[in-house]
């Protein structure tokens, strides 16, 4: 892995000169300015029970499912397109490596553009001026959150990017995995053929994947052992399946 820093340099210098990066930017922060002016209106208007903290993370899947696939369907599904993947691994590096410098990259920004958005607390201090209702619990809890469940968002679009050689397809695949990860288990979850099946397997499976539920947990300052290993063996084997797709491509080219 002795290359793996050069390769993350690289990767994190050319998202900067992409500008769907900067398109991404500019939709999270469009997004998140709108959901916070909301929310900062709402809690000036009158007392609300629920800590803004929870009602602001409570929308992570609007940004989430646009963002992250603009960070990664250009990674792996270009170079594959532009033919220049075989030349690169023709120099002394991994296939692991280059995925992982990929990945690492766009985590990096991903994690980067969540942190801009924590000014947005002291703005609502500052106007709102009610201490318990920026209470860092909930605040540090939904940012754990992010980052954690991250890993495993991020590592869902470098798959979808190792399988496609169009980044268009790319994105549009990410976007649907992401949809139903996150948005697919409520449904499940709340199906009336699921909750009927008791003794199946099935059932519990869809519980443990449930992302809102995780969600809730960390804003209450739940950080639940479970969920820490769903996420982790998660992004690990999606990458590994990242790993495995470049190779398999590499081998039929």
């Amino acid at each position: 892995m002795k290359h793996f820093p050069t390769i993350l340099g690289h990767e994190i210098r050319m998202l900067l000169v992409n500008p769907g990066t900067y398109v991404a930017g500019v939709l999270f922060l469009g997004v998140m300015g709108f959901v916070f002016t909301s929310m900062l209106q709402d809690y000036s208007e009158g007392p609300i029970e629920t800590p803004p903290a929870v009602r602001f993370f409570q929308v992570f899947f609007i940004p989430v499912l646009f963002m992250v696939p603009l960070l990664t369907m250009k990674c792996l599904a270009e170079e594959r397109r532009l033919g220049t993947m075989e030349t690169l691994l023709t120099t002394p590096v991994s296939t692991t490596e280059v995925v992982l410098g990929k990945y690492g990259a766009a985590y990096a920004l991903y994690l980067g553009m969540w942190a801009s958005t924590a000014g947005l607390f002291y703005i609502f201090q500052r106007f709102v001026g009610n201490g318990q209702l920026t209470d860092p619990g909930p605040i540090l809890g939904g940012y754990l959150f992010i980052a954690v469940s991250g890993l495993l968002f991020i590592a869902v679009g470098v798959l979808a990017s190792s399988l496609c050689r169009s980044q268009s397809v790319a994105g549009i695949l990410c976007f649907t995995l992401l949809f139903g990860l996150i948005v697919g288990g409520n449904y499940l979850a709340s199906a009336t053929w699921v909750e009927r099946m008791q003794s199946v397997p099935l059932r519990p499976a869809v519980e443990y994947a449930l992302i809102f539920d995780h969600l809730g947990d960390f804003t209450r300052g739940v950080v639940d052992a479970r969920q820490l290993l769903f996420y982790g063996s998660g992004t690990v084997l999606t990458l590994i399946l990242s790993v495995l797709s470049v190779e398999a491509k590499l081998i039929h080219s």
